[in-house]
């Protein structure tokens, strides 16, 4: 077999553009002719918009033309991609969002005007020019007050609660009399805090025309381009799919803002035509913080009822999630489909009843971000457990080791209609307590107790589910798009081989670890392996990637297709050999006949293909090229445990991270040092926040987060080194690959274990009182709770 086959932890292959300058990305297109766009934003959370004056600005130098709302009267507003249904099975609210404002604005980055120039300078100088009258009008920013009858944010729809979801509603009855009768319940308020995304290149979108074939080029900074060309093109601007083209090239991460369809993707592809000529819209980092999607924003009361023994009986929650002014592609989802079916956790609570009010508020659109959902489950979930081992006197890891699901009831079905395929979360708590070295906590804390500081621990466990699916499901559910993944698999006449795929690479390594894939199952160099994708001109119809699907939903569909091909040059080797194709074996690269030292290599085989001499032409056509659909048939759920040491300087409150173990399952691994440089920058994402980001709006929806100056992102120094572990390998049962996904699993683990940590601290040093403190962990607020 290939030494950088599966297993392999071959240094990543893009990586190597990366570093050298040599990545192309969106901003370093440019078209012949191109234009520029700037766009004239609100700059009032709330308001009429009574006029947008264009005639001073329209005849500034350079300026080609000026767009309003005026201009895309004739066109739809950006879709929504998942449709919810309430508990009383009414359908969600879904108001208009218009490529530009139309009557109202509605938050503070709310696109009004586009200036289109010969020069970047000459558009934004012209869209200084722009006056807009509006008549500012009062904005609701906190969810409860807005659903308690706050300024609409839609006058249209006549309210702002988009919908009320119960799940599972039949439960609701037995769980709450299960608390009825509990011998413990605990209790607990918390909010998960709103998270701006700022992945490291901005948003970015180039629009081109060719009026002599009516053809549509979308250059853009895309997790999925496919879904944004059916988008776009089938509910906005009216384009058939075969005259639009999304380019996404190299993408300098997403964290899952980059999955949605923004306007300014509609707005170039639409005035690229208008104009004649390319246009060019890059984000100003400033722009990004209140126009890239926001993720979390969710405040909630979550109870947990226990008997005297400590056995989970009920658990019940009660959610305010932050939609912002208008619904983003899956923004309906994460709170609901993505949330509430986790709400089990690793355990086995036998009833669970979730609610979630999802409110409309005068701020940027609130959708996934890393995790989605899960990470919010988790946090609730982890924390009332945290706060239950307290108050009953039990160890927080017994606690959850008395009610963990075991190895020998899988697969397990959740009282929250999913069920779990596999695991062992003994296992990775086993793993933890070995690579945390929590045997030598005490000590450690004694030692930091010389120095003045409050030494914590906080251990938590974590389930999530990836690769949503299958399709028939989740359309029941209210998904407006497949969730299946794509791979074509092209063989060329000297053996090398191409994949073009769906799923789309924007950090997680996927032309590396997708041709050790492939080189494994043939037995040839992975080197022979390159991937395509990113263009929905040469690659087929895939939903991208989000959600830790890219393996095991893409990579199954490539998986898929290279087994046809194997199949097909088993029949051109057994021609060559005058054998049975159903002797012939594949070997490192090697066809040969069951039992006999006949063989003929991979290179022959394939150069037969495409130079048929010797060739069963009668029966098998020329050529070494296939396609397959993957659809997967269960979510898979990647489980784990992790353990965080902190010190807290009880004179200013500041916390500092000692230490941080991950175990994690994700089933079977394909390159274990991309594994780890996943979970690492999860966990760093879960670290900042935990202690250092929120974005902060005031009571006039000011977004008084909206640079670095005020947003603080984790910088070097906040965070250790890791202790990651993931041999605790319980493979998937239902896709080819047996793997489960790892790209989110650090981000979603790694918030509760840090507020656990600090919560501890505190408590072993008398502040027996604080019982939680809200992220982020600032040195302010952890110092104001010990002070209390």
């Amino acid at each position: 077999m290939p030494k950088d086959g599966i297993g392999a932890s071959t240094k990543r292959r893009e990586d190597i553009r990366f570093l050298t300058g040599n990545g192309h990305y969106t901003d370093d297109i440019n078209l012949r002719g191109q234009t520029y766009a700037v766009f004239v934003r609100s700059q009032v959370a709330h308001g009429k918009l009574n006029k947008v004056d264009t005639s001073t600005a329209a005849g500034m130098p350079g300026v080609l033309r000026v767009f309003t709302g005026e201009d895309f009267a004739a066109v739809g507003g950006v879709p929504c991609g998942w449709q919810v249904t309430d508990k009383h099975g009414k359908v969600m609210l879904e108001p208009k969002h218009p490529v530009l404002a139309q009557g109202k604005v509605r938050y503070v980055g709310d696109a009004i005007a586009v200036v289109v120039a010969e020069t970047e300078a000459q558009a934004r100088d012209a869209a200084e020019a722009v006056v807009v009258d509006i008549d500012e009008l009062p904005a609701v920013i906190d969810m409860k007050a807005a659903v308690a009858g706050g300024p609409l944010v839609h006058d249209e729809i006549g309210s702002n609660l988009c919908y009320d979801w119960g799940f599972v509603e039949e439960n609701k009855a037995a769980t709450d009399a299960a608390f009825e009768t509990a011998a413990h319940v605990t209790t607990l308020e918390l909010v998960n805090n709103r998270l701006v995304p700022n992945a490291m290149e901005p948003r970015v979108a180039v629009g081109d025309y060719e009026r002599s074939t009516g053809q549509h080029t979308l250059y853009t900074t895309s997790q999925n381009p496919h879904v944004i060309r059916l988008l776009m093109g089938a509910f906005v601007l009216g384009i058939p799919e075969q005259k639009l083209r999304v380019v996404a090239p190299d993408v300098g991460g997403g964290f899952g803002s980059k999955i949605f369809h923004y306007v300014e993707e509609a707005f170039v592809t639409f005035a690229a035509k208008v104009v004649n000529r390319p246009v060019k819209w890059t984000a100003q980092r400033s722009e990004s913080f209140i126009t890239d999607a926001h993720g979390r924003d969710h405040v909630t009361k979550i109870q947990l009822a226990m008997d005297k023994d400590g056995h989970f009986l009920a658990l019940r929650t009660d959610t305010y999630a932050n939609m912002g002014a208008y619904l983003s592609t899956f923004a309906p989802s994460v709170p609901t489909w993505l949330h509430g079916t986790l709400m089990a956790g690793n355990y086995k609570t036998p009833l669970i009843y979730v609610n979630v009010k999802a409110v409309f508020t005068n701020t940027v659109p609130v959708d996934a971000y890393r995790g989605a959902g899960r990470p919010e489950a988790t946090y609730q979930l982890e924390r009332v457990i945290d706060k239950a081992a307290r108050e009953l006197g039990i160890d927080p890891i017994e606690l959850r080791r008395r009610n963990f699901v075991q190895p020998n009831e899988f697969p397990y079905q959740t009282p929250v209609a999913v069920v779990y395929d596999t695991g062992n979360y003994q296992a990775t708590m086993d793993k933890l307590i070995e690579i945390a070295d929590l045997a030598g906590f005490d000590k450690r804390r004694a030692e930091s107790a010389k120095h003045g500081k409050l030494r914590g621990l906080g251990v938590n466990c974590y389930i999530e589910a990836c690769g949503i699916a299958p399709s028939h499901l989740v359309g029941q559910l209210g998904a407006r798009a497949g969730l299946y993944e794509s791979a074509t698999v092209r063989v060329n006449a000297t053996g090398g081989i191409v994949v073009m795929t769906g799923s789309h690479s924007h950090g997680q390594g996927h032309e590396t670890a997708f041709p050790q894939v492939i080189a494994d199952m043939i037995g040839i160099p992975a080197d022979s392996v390159e991937i395509v994708h990113g263009d929905t001109a040469n690659t087929p119809m895939g939903m991208g990637t989000y959600g830790s699907r890219s393996l095991a939903v893409g990579g199954s569909a490539m998986v898929k297709a290279t087994n046809k091909i194997i199949a097909k040059a088993k029949k051109i080797a057994a021609h060559l050999l005058e054998a049975s194709d159903a002797d012939i074996e594949l070997k490192d690269g090697k066809f040969s006949v069951a039992g006999t030292d006949k063989s003929v290599d991979w290179g022959s085989v394939c150069l037969a293909a495409y130079v048929p001499h010797n060739y069963p032409l009668e029966s098998l056509e020329p050529g070494l090229e296939e396609t397959a659909f993957y659809d997967p048939s269960n979510f898979t759920y990647p489980a784990g445990a992790y353990a965080c040491e902190v010190e807290v300087d009880p004179d200013t409150g500041k916390v500092k991270i000692c230490s941080f173990a991950a175990a994690d399952d994700f089933g079977n691994i394909v390159n274990p040092m991309i594994v780890d440089g996943q979970v690492h920058g999860g966990i760093g994402q879960g670290i900042g926040q935990a202690l250092l980001e929120s974005a902060v709006y005031d009571e006039n929806g000011q977004l008084l987060s909206g640079s670095y100056m005020d947003y603080a992102m984790p910088r070097a120094d906040d965070v250790p080194f890791y202790t990651v572990d993931h041999s605790c390998q319980t493979p998937c049962t239902h896709n080819p690959l047996g793997v489960k996904g790892c790209g989110e699993a650090g981000a979603i683990g790694s918030p509760p274990a840090v507020v656990n940590a600090v919560v501890d601290a505190l408590q072993r040093a008398g502040h027996t009182s604080v019982t939680h403190i809200d992220m982020p962990l600032s040195p302010s607020r952890v110092w104001a709770a010990m002070q209390a």
